[in-house]
């Protein structure tokens, strides 16, 4: 029989997601600082270390319906305990992995897994369901910024870490420090009294799927979602190398990676705040093209420190704050119910778009010396994504009578 659920207030709901979201984080975005020490080491091409990272991005991106939709049916608390061995397992395979085969399991696959059972993702389906209506669009936001502030936190801290104990015990660390998700899991277990509510008609799976995917709004978010993984995937991983290509000294990198960080608390925080203040289609439209912008100035501009940093901080600011007005524009349409799993597909289609990202800059590095084409791919990707986030309705799907699912 089930227990009668705990009363967990609002705000340790709240505090508990924003450390996972941040605990889970930092590993991730540190992964690009890895790139040339694990190269130098092993002699391996940018290449096999861009397949690891891409694969990593896709396997996080196909398991995230699957697991949105254990979480949407059973609760988060289990999906997320499991994610975060995975991820911990994974990280130390990474760091001890004699070929490449063991290294793309480890840094590809397994991590890959655990990402889609414990990132912030699960934390903003938990929120939807777990937190009041009126909490909903600026816990998104604070959601997507933990994560953030994770990327400000460790990226400066891997590359000391780096420094003084070498990359194969920086992944160690960064392991243990992955199990702490493990008891604040517990605190996403049930809602608050008073909080739960309707969250959707009683469809079943295959209904919410298939009512999804027939909505042209949805088709279009999730389309334009490619580009954010692209461009955000890319960055992550090859920005410190790009940077030392051009002469700049290694903390520039790791300093890049987490001023990006720190800007982008700031703009998911703000995009949470304007979601539930004006059209979430003309956020993404800003986004999308801000970024283009700031890529184009970046490659046209002479290069220097303080560029580099400049770039960082405004695709910082406009780095996930595509979630917050995403994820509540797919909420706006089809209710909580089903939202961790509808996310997710979405999420998919970001992750099929950081593959590429990340793949495609490792491939054409070694066979032209340069990442010039993906920078410019990046750049047009993002005017596209401008351009078809516009017609995006946001309004509630117009639903017939559905029968209960069985």
């Amino acid at each position: 029989m089930h227990q009668p659920a705990r009363r967990i207030s609002p705000e340790i709901i709240l505090f508990s997601g924003l450390l996972i979201a941040l605990l889970t984080s930092g590993p991730r975005v540190s992964m690009g600082l890895f790139q040339l020490p694990v190269t130098a080491e092993t002699g391996w091409g940018r290449d096999v270390f861009s397949l690891a990272i891409a694969l990593q991005n896709l396997l996080w991106g196909l398991g995230q319906p699957f697991a949105g939709a254990v979480a949407d049916r059973f609760g988060a608390v289990r999906v997320l305990i499991t994610g975060a061995l995975f991820y911990a397992v994974g990280l130390v395979v990474m760091a001890q992995a004699p070929n490449q085969g063991v290294f793309h399991l480890g840094a590809g696959i397994i991590i890959g897994l655990g990402l889609s059972g414990c990132s912030f993702n699960l934390v903003l389906g938990a929120f939807g369901k777990l937190l009041p209506e009126s909490w909903r669009p600026m816990a998104f936001g604070a959601g997507t910024a933990a994560g953030s502030f994770g990327q400000f936190l460790f990226p400066p801290f891997g590359t000391l870490l780096i420094g003084q104990i070498g990359w194969h015990q920086t992944l160690l660390v960064f392991s243990v420090t992955v199990l702490l998700v493990l008891p604040l899991a517990m605190y996403l277990a049930s809602p608050p009294a008073g909080t739960s509510g309707p969250a959707g008609p009683q469809q079943s799976i295959g209904q919410a799927l298939s009512e999804a995917f027939r909505h042209p709004s949805y088709v279009l978010l999730v389309a334009g979602f490619f580009t954010c993984g692209f461009q955000v995937a890319f960055i992550t991983a090859h920005l410190p190398a790009y940077l030392r290509d051009i002469g700049m000294p290694a903390w520039v990198g790791g300093w890049s990676l987490a001023l990006i960080g720190l800007a982008n608390a700031v703009g998911s925080l703000s995009a949470g705040y304007l979601s539930g203040r004006m059209p979430k289609r003309w956020i993404l439209a800003f986004i999308y093209a801000g970024r283009s912008a700031a890529t184009v100035a970046f490659l046209l501009l002479p290069p220097s420190p303080a560029t580099a940093l400049v770039f960082s901080g405004v695709m910082g600011f406009l780095w996930l704050s595509t979630v917050p007005p995403t994820s509540g524009l797919v909420m706006q349409m089809f209710g909580t119910r089903y939202m961790a799993m509808l996310f997710g597909f979405a999420f998919l289609s970001h992750q099929v778009g950081s593959f590429a990202g990340v793949w495609l800059g490792g491939v054409l590095y070694e066979r032209s010396g340069s990442y010039d084409v993906v920078w410019w791919l990046s750049v047009a990707l993002g005017i596209a994504s401008a351009v078809i986030a516009l017609p995006i309705k946001e309004r509630p799907v117009v639903r017939a009578a559905v029968q209960p699912a069985e």
